[in-house]
């Protein structure tokens, strides 16, 4: 049964749905300028889990869209950030509650003090965008990923993944300071 709050939440989210020229119903990650309602600025980001999908406003109305991958339900990101980092092949190291939902996936990082050096084999991919609430670092990234078939997926601990050249592509046209809504 679905809740009252479930219920409004669900029609915030559907009344802010961007604006899209034609019914699509197959996902498509391939960066695309597509039509946006005017209520959202140009410079920020909006990401629709539900759709996979995370666009950039480059004008009024006008939006570059990019598929993504999304967190598992219960890890989701929701709410309004500010992209106050950005880094090229980040290093990366789980989160001490991700070591503890899964010791098994992350035992290279259990009982030490060890980060995984940027590159092709980092999970963070080739870019990093780190999103921050009142200056206080949320954990949470849009982030490129060596897990290209998890695009169009919930399945991350909580971050945005992108392509690595979709991130890349992203990266070199936001400033820090850009503002991240995720619904």
């Amino acid at each position: 049964m679905l809740s009252r709050r479930a219920f409004l939440a669900s029609s915030t989210a559907a009344s802010l749905w961007p604006q899209i020229g034609s019914a699509e119903t197959v996902f498509d990650p391939t960066p695309q300028e597509v039509r946006i309602k005017k209520e959202f600025a140009p410079g920020q980001i909006l990401v629709l889990p539900r759709s996979y999908y995370l666009y950039y406003v480059t004008e009024p109305r006008r939006a570059r869209r990019y598929g993504v991958g999304v967190g598992r339900a219960g890890l989701e990101f929701t709410g309004t950030a500010l992209i106050q980092v950005k880094k090229e092949w980040p290093t990366w190291r789980p989160t001490n509650e991700m070591i503890e939902r899964d010791p098994r996936a992350y035992a290279r990082f259990v009982d030490n003090k060890y980060v995984q050096p940027g590159g092709a084999d980092n999970p963070l991919g080739a870019r990093a965008l780190y999103l921050f609430q009142n200056g206080v670092d949320t954990y949470f990234r849009i982030h490129g990923t060596n897990q290209p078939q998890t695009i169009g997926h919930s399945v991350s601990n909580g971050c945005i993944r992108m392509l690595n050249e979709h991130v890349v592509d992203l990266y070199e046209r936001v400033p820090v300071g850009t503002v991240v809504t995720v619904l």
